[in-house]
């Protein structure tokens, strides 16, 4: 539906009914109310979601500056252990293949870093590789062999890619050396000794719990959650782990709202960046949370809102109800006597202006109901009166008589083809009458068809053949009489008497499912493509405008026998009916007529309609 259609339809509703335009005039008194409570409570909203913001941001701010600081102190460790020079020198010392001194070296290596690492709380462990031997010495291991293949995996490849010789690193999948629990500060020992091919390596080792726990007491709530991004954006650490994306879009805003896939709530992420390590923390709280005292005022809000709603539709209700509704009954009232129900009366108790008003409609319908009973009745009769007085002045055993007596003077002076004629003549306007029936059997149609074409056979020297093809379950159906005498005498008159010899006139009858159809059909001159579309566009006019007035009165000089049938069929039998109209020129004509069985199985059709022949 398009949107003038809509409107159309809304100017409809407003137009025709009282009470939907009471409503909404009172909903417009309430609109601009609401309207502006609205506003207040989402503008609200909105300052404190941001103000709530930008508290949480600076909170990750401080956040993130105390562990920035944190790790400072962690590279300065490291930064302490690579460039100690005792470590350094018994590292030196020790080749390929280490021999009983260096194990007196890898012990002092070890007590020095272990003395270290007790230095700061936040460092798990502390380890030494010496790549030549691939010994690891570790604060809490000991000393282990470097697993073959080490040089093939991330944090390998990602130290010797890094122009500084430190990185900081997250386990990955493969990396079975590191624990996954831990987050790695790796670097180069003795970075500044150009001598070095393959320089031994220095693993500073961070548990992720105690990354996280540093942040967790400054969390707003207990359904929030931290979590802490690396530079390339893969997920370290946080505190709700299972409901945490693995992977940040670090292209996303500072502050988004985004769908959980766990719970299905709406979530406020906010994200700050270190500038030290380029990693980002981010802080997921449910937006409900944030919006808790706001939407206690909307909810009173809305409950004002509907309240007034209500109020409004209840009080234009009360007036409908006591000035509108019996303006309605009225209107309905007024209805009925327009379709012809002066029966009606209306039910009204008011004592008011408007009851008055009813109880004079009421008298009003039963004066109307008494003026036609006394006088359009009367009318009515009258004419009835008149109609069969009319029509006892036609006097059919007068026109009989007149018939025998040419007849038998015929006789008598020997004119056989007048007396046969008159004969034929006779017997036709017999069936005709009928005794006033309106309807008779395909039988009796094709025998009162016989003395008319018969008649005419006469009149032009046997110029034309008939030939009959009534198929036997047709006889037992009833059809209005002269239905098909027009239709042959247009076929005899305009088709038949044109053509010079060989003329054939078909009559046929058949049943075709639910139908009965009657057809006339000639082999006679036929007609042009433009005589039968104006043919076609009569009929279907008298179809359709048929109102009980004779076809010859309503239209033209022209068709009045075909005129005659469109409407009777159109009268009698309904739009089920068809009159189908078929013709070539130099070919002949063939018109057929569709009457729906059931209407044909009695002969109780009583609307008499002339037939006048074309």
């Amino acid at each position: 539906m398009t949107a003038k259609e809509w409107l159309t339809r809304i100017r409809y509703r407003l137009a025709g009914y009282i009470q939907v335009r009471l409503t909404w005039y009172f909903l417009l008194i309430l609109l601009p109310l609401v309207g502006l409570s609205l506003f207040a409570i989402f503008r609200s909203q909105a300052v404190l979601e941001e103000q709530t913001g930008q508290r949480t941001q600076a909170a990750l701010h401080a956040m993130a500056d105390s562990l920035d600081l944190a790790l400072q102190n962690i590279v300065q460790l490291s930064s302490l252990v690579a460039f100690h020079t005792e470590i350094n020198s018994n590292l030196q010392g020790v080749g390929r293949e280490p021999e009983k001194r260096a194990y007196v070296q890898f012990a002092q290596v070890m007590n020095e870093i272990t003395d270290i690492s007790a230095v700061n709380l936040m460092v798990d462990q502390i380890s030494i590789i010496h790549m030549p031997s691939r010994t690891v010495i570790s604060t809490k291991g000991g000393g282990i062999r470097l697993p073959e293949g080490a040089e093939k995996q991330g944090w390998y490849r990602s130290l010797m890619e890094s122009d500084e010789g430190m990185i900081f690193y997250t386990p990955q999948e493969g990396d079975a050396y590191l624990a996954s629990d831990s987050v790695y500060l790796i670097r180069t020992m003795d970075p500044y000794n150009r001598t070095v091919i393959n320089p031994n390596l220095l693993l500073l080792s961070l548990k992720k719990s105690t990354l996280i726990e540093v942040a967790r007491k400054l969390l707003p709530s207990g359904q929030a959650n931290l979590y802490l991004y690396g530079k390339g954006g893969h997920l370290i650490t946080g505190t709700g782990i299972g409901t945490g994306t693995q992977e940040l879009n670090l292209q996303r805003e500072e502050k988004t709202i985004r769908r959980s896939p766990d719970t299905g709530e709406d979530l406020v992420s906010i994200r700050v960046t270190s500038a030290f390590t380029g990693w980002s923390m981010v802080l997921e709280q449910p937006l409900k949370e944030l919006r808790r005292e706001t939407d206690i005022i909307k909810r009173f809000a809305y409950g004002i809102i509907a309240l007034s709603l209500i109020l409004a539709v209840w009080i234009s209700w009360i007036v409908y109800r006591g000035i509108s509704s019996p303006l309605r009954k009225l209107a309905y009232g007024m209805k009925q006597l327009r379709t012809g129900n002066f029966n009606i009366q209306l039910a009204d108790k008011r004592v008011d202006e408007l009851g008055y008003v009813i109880e004079s409609f009421n008298r009003m319908a039963e004066n109307q109901r008494s003026l036609i009973r006394d006088h359009y009745e009367k009318e009515l009769l009258l004419s009835k009166v008149e109609l069969k007085f009319l029509q006892s002045q036609i006097n059919p055993h007068f026109l009989y008589n007149t018939l025998d007596s040419i007849y038998w003077t015929a006789k008598n002076y020997e004119a056989d083809e007048i007396s046969e004629m008159v004969l034929n003549l006779s017997k036709f306007f017999r069936l005709s009458l009928s005794k006033g029936r309106e309807a008779v059997s395909i039988s009796e149609t094709i025998e009162h068809l016989q003395y008319y074409i018969k008649v005419q056979q006469l009149r032009f020297l046997d110029h034309f053949t008939v030939r009959y093809a009534v198929s036997e379950e047709s006889k037992p159906y009833q059809v209005l009489k002269l239905l098909l005498q027009p239709l042959v005498e247009n076929a005899i008159l305009h088709g038949l008497e044109k053509r010079s010899r060989g003329g054939e006139l078909v009559i046929f009858t058949m049943v075709e499912g639910n139908r009965l159809v009657l057809g006339v059909r000639d082999n006679g001159i036929g007609m042009n493509a433009d005589r039968l579309a104006y043919i076609r566009t009569e009929l279907d006019r008298a179809s359709r405008e048929s109102s009980g007035v004779p076809a010859d009165e309503r239209k033209g000089k022209d068709l009045f026998g075909l005129r005659n049938v469109a409407a009777r069929l159109a009268v009698f039998y309904g739009e089920e009916a068809e009159l189908v109209f078929e013709s070539e020129e130099g070919v002949g004509t063939t018109s057929l007529i569709y009457l729906p069985l059931e209407k044909c199985l009695a002969s109780d059709l009583t609307r008499p309609l002339p037939a006048t022949a074309g």
